[in-house]
């Protein structure tokens, strides 16, 4: 096969001359003809605490490259640490999304590794693969080891969300508390609970996109090196066969992604980076089909939020695979793999070692515990629930509304002791949609009133237009649609009205008659509290981004343009 890398390096003319003399530095004049270029797209970063330790995975996937007879070589993509970039990792997820997207297209590569790890980047990864379609794989950073304290295992972003409530109900001194975060982080790697993570790292290999029994692999497990390593071999392979993206990402596989995505517990934000990669393929994927598909799966994985233990755990109980052979019946059988094998063709060989940590079939930790997309008259183009993560009590609810038009209006007023709540209100926050925040933030699972914990109050009904971590949980119903910046009827709520929530009914009803809700207006605070950035990214962002069912990915960025570059540099 003609490599698309000749296109660069091939000829005696001044162009590739120049190509092909800037890039020597050292390497034989073999590496110009006839061996694969490959990228690893690199997402690591001082400032991405779980995305650290990714160049030393790149070094055992440029071994690999090397030794099947390809050329690697790192291209530094940009960034997104959750922990550390304000005002949200989300606002820049299209945007890295774009530039790997264009970088990969205009280089002299075959074919790309994409290491990612912390929540954004493997699916802007994933997305730029999609549009770009070459050859590409992906390698899971991994997650991180458990930490301990006080004789407990810690899940990070669990357990931070957990005792920051107990420090403010009084049952857990400051000094205590801080004393627990050097014990938090244990070692390289991203988070251990079924967070955003750890769920786009196991989906990605539901999709097909992953070496099979890869992801979950733990960041400071030496058997991560030896998986890169031979990630880097298979992508010479890939080249080889022109296996795309495009050649092998189907429905199908989407739907065993949603299969994966409720039997291991998965973070909600899911939902929408499979929707934004699907919109990048030409797939039809509506959130609609999140609800069809993954409602009645059982929950098998036992790890926090929903559940107990944490992702090294899963890997010695079994791993991924050992999950998705419980549901095997539920996969799409024909949907295949980077290897071009059906994924259910690897989880013969699976087998759970721990059955408290991933669950028989027989005996699941919830029977039917998959995302459910709740309509009504708050909620017309949808919202989420996580059951998994919620309080039974509270699936089927009518309380009272408490609304915050902002996060800075809800800080600076929750913990007021005159404020009008009750552990039967339902909180209202809006202006954390994609456009209103901007980038749709992680601030759905707002904490609750100090003095309602003070009375031992640890879970309420909570609506918004944003999102929630993936490590959060509580009874909250997130992503409503259309959000309030955009004219959804949240941007029309008022304290005093009433919310009816049934989970089982799929429903989420404004207790307000359509008359009513015709003459009201979102009032100044409402609107003040909306984002309206004069220039730049935040701009281009808000000027362009769909909704969440959508996926929030741009407008103009849905689709593929392909690989090809039709005119040269000099």
């Amino acid at each position: 096969m003609t490599l698309r890398s000749s296109q660069w390096y091939a000829g005696d003319d001044r162009n590739a001359y120049i190509h092909r003399a800037w890039m020597r530095r050292g390497v034989p004049d073999s590496a110009f003809t006839g061996r694969p270029q490959i990228a690893i797209a690199n997402t690591a970063s001082d400032l991405t605490p779980c995305n650290a330790h990714l160049s030393e995975v790149a070094q055992s996937v440029k071994n690999g490259v090397y030794e099947a007879g390809g050329i690697p070589l790192e291209l530094p993509v940009v960034s997104l640490g959750e922990t550390n970039v304000r005002p949200t990792a989300m606002l820049w997820r299209n945007m890295a999304a774009m530039a790997t997207e264009e970088m990969l297209r205009a280089n002299p590569i075959d074919g790309v590794v994409l290491l990612g790890g912390c929540d954004k980047t493997i699916p802007a990864l994933l997305m730029a693969a999609a549009s770009v379609d070459l050859p590409a794989v992906v390698v899971p950073g991994g997650p991180m080891l458990t930490g301990h304290f006080r004789g407990e295992a810690l899940g990070c972003g669990t357990d931070v969300w957990r005792l920051s409530e107990e420090v403010r109900a009084g049952t857990l001194s400051e000094a205590m508390f801080l004393k627990s975060e050097s014990s938090m982080i244990r070692s390289k790697g991203h988070c251990n609970t079924m967070g955003t993570a750890s769920t786009m790292a196991l989906v990605a290999e539901a999709l097909g996109t992953v070496i099979p029994g890869l992801a979950g692999t733990p960041a400071a497990d030496a058997r991560l090196l030896e998986a890169a390593h031979d990630t880097g071999r298979f992508a010479v392979e890939l080249v080889a066969e022109d296996r795309r993206p495009s050649s092998f990402l189907t429905k199908g596989s989407f739907h065993n992604a949603i299969v994966a995505l409720a039997a291991i517990g998965g973070s909600t934000n899911a939902v929408v980076h499979l929707l934004a990669i699907a919109g990048r393929l030409g797939i039809d994927l509506s959130i609609d089909d999140f609800d069809r598909i993954g409602a009645e799966v059982p929950l098998l994985v036992n790890l926090q939020p929903a559940g107990r233990y944490l992702m090294d755990d899963l890997f010695r109980a079994g791993g991924f695979l050992a999950v998705l052979r419980e549901v095997r019946d539920l996969l799409d059988p024909e949907a295949l793999t980077i290897t071009g094998k059906p994924l259910v063709d690897y989880l013969d060989d699976a087998k759970i070692w721990d059955a408290d940590v991933i669950t028989p079939r027989e005996s699941p930790l919830q029977s039917h515990a998959g995302i459910s997309v709740l309509r009504g008259s708050l909620a017309p183009g949808g919202a989420l629930i996580k059951p998994a993560a919620a309080s039974p009590h509270l699936l089927k609810h009518r309380g009272r509304a408490v609304v915050f038009d902002s996060i800075e209006d809800f800080h600076a007023r929750i913990d007021d002791p005159d404020l009008d709540i009750d552990e039967n209100s339902v909180m209202v926050l809006r202006g954390c949609g994609p456009k209103g925040y901007p980038g749709m933030p992680e601030v759905s699972n707002m904490p609750l009133p100090t003095k309602l914990l003070e009375k031992g109050v640890r879970d309420m009904v909570r609506i918004c237009d944003g999102r929630m971590s993936g490590t959060a949980y509580g009874t909250v119903v997130l992503h409503v649609t259309p959000e309030a910046a955009a004219g959804g009827p949240l941007a029309l709520v008022r304290t005093g009205d009433w919310i009816s929530l049934d989970v089982r009914a799929r429903r989420l009803e404004l207790d307000v008659p359509a008359d009513e809700l015709v003459r009201r207006a979102p009032d100044a605070a409402t609107v003040d509290g909306f984002a309206n950035p004069r220039r730049g990214w935040e701009r281009l962002y808000v000027d362009h981004v769909l909704q969440a069912d959508q996926g929030a990915d741009l407008d103009f960025l849905v689709g593929a343009s392909g690989s090809e570059v039709s005119r040269e540099s000099h």
